[in-house]
């Protein structure tokens, strides 16, 4: 089955039919990696990936039951709520990760929504961030369109709000948050002028049209979002075992694939469950367009390759860090 190849190094399109898509899926391996290769040559140095880090600055505690998450009350892991953290040790933080070549640094609480003294924390962090001169990117669940704004004038590069799979498999994975809920807030951050990061998880469960239709819905946003990070689920003790389904590689590598045809201007990230994959797993989601990772020893606080072992892949496939001027796919 042949899959349209019109629009591959054009203007990026937002009104992707799920049969289009799934006709994608279903192109012979080499012929998928091929275009998707192709589609990334056309915006990107192939060569170079985007390295950032991602710090917890709030643990635990979440009211949400999202079912694959370590930090949701609802899960019985273990994991203690913090407080949220100071603002220099955050910074702190970031100076760390600069020093160690990471040009993106992320920010996650575990929050259903920030109250407006703890933005103010957070976004003292923002502005301490930026002025080392590094790419800032925060996660705290919904947002309002108030709080965005509030955001952006801290001088927010990116907001990152999860889809985490289809429309039609969201309520197996979730009940206290509604798709809309986070559509909603990525138009809010949006209408703040704030790079959007959104993907979503697989190996949930959920089916080949379910993976169709989590990257239609992010193909046909408004704008396609400028971060698409895909993360292949990792099992943790005391979230729902039955969320956990072993996920072929290649299956793994087709949805970076297809991510990069549909969003060719998107930085597609790399992100959970590396520390899982094979070096040559990894190798092919860089060869179909994977163009960013997360460095550093967690991930929140899921497992996530030590940065050394990071540079010794890097060093073996010839990739360099790229650029942060370059990272919107326009340079």
């Amino acid at each position: 089955m042949n899959a349209p190849a019109r629009a591959l190094h054009d203007t990026p399109r937002s009104d992707w039919t799920r049969e289009e898509i799934a006709a994608l899926f279903a192109l012979p391996f080499p012929e998928l990696v091929f275009r998707a290769a192709s589609a990334h040559r056309a915006h990107f140095d192939p060569a170079q990936v985007q390295i950032s880090q991602l710090l917890s600055i709030k643990t635990g505690g979440c009211p949400e039951d999202c079912g694959y998450c370590s930090q949701s009350v609802h899960n019985k892991t273990g994991l203690k709520a913090s407080k949220l953290m100071e603002v220099e040790a955050v910074l702190a933080d970031a100076r760390a990760a600069k020093a160690s070549g990471v040009s993106r640094f992320c920010m996650g609480a575990a929050w259903r929504n920030p109250k407006d003294k703890d933005l103010d924390t957070v976004c003292a962090m923002v502005e301490g961030v930026k002025a080392l001169g590094m790419e800032t990117c925060v996660t705290l669940g919904m947002l309002t369109g108030d709080q965005a704004t509030r955001l952006k004038q801290a001088g927010l590069d990116y907001y990152n709000h999860n889809l985490d799979t289809s429309p039609e498999y969201y309520r197996h994975i979730i009940s206290t948050r509604s798709y809309e809920d986070r559509l909603d807030t990525l138009a809010n951050v949006r209408g703040a002028g704030i790079a959007v990061c959104c993907g979503g998880i697989v190996g949930m469960g959920e089916s080949a049209e379910d993976r169709v239709g989590l990257i239609h819905a992010l193909a046909t946003l408004p704008v396609h979002p400028q971060s698409v990070p895909i993360n292949a689920l990792v099992q943790i003790e005391g979230t729902p075992a039955s969320l956990a389904q072993p996920l072929d590689p290649i299956t793994f590598v087709r949805m970076i694939a297809v991510a990069r045809i549909t969003m060719p201007k998107s930085v597609v990230r790399l992100t959970a469950g590396r520390e899982e994959m094979s070096d040559e797993t990894q190798a092919l989601c860089f060869l179909a367009g994977a163009n960013s990772i997360f460095t550093g020893a967690k991930l929140l606080t899921t497992p996530n390759p030590e940065a050394s072992t990071d540079q010794a892949l890097f060093a073996r496939l010839g990739l360099t860090a790229m650029p942060p001027e370059i990272q919107d796919g326009h340079g």
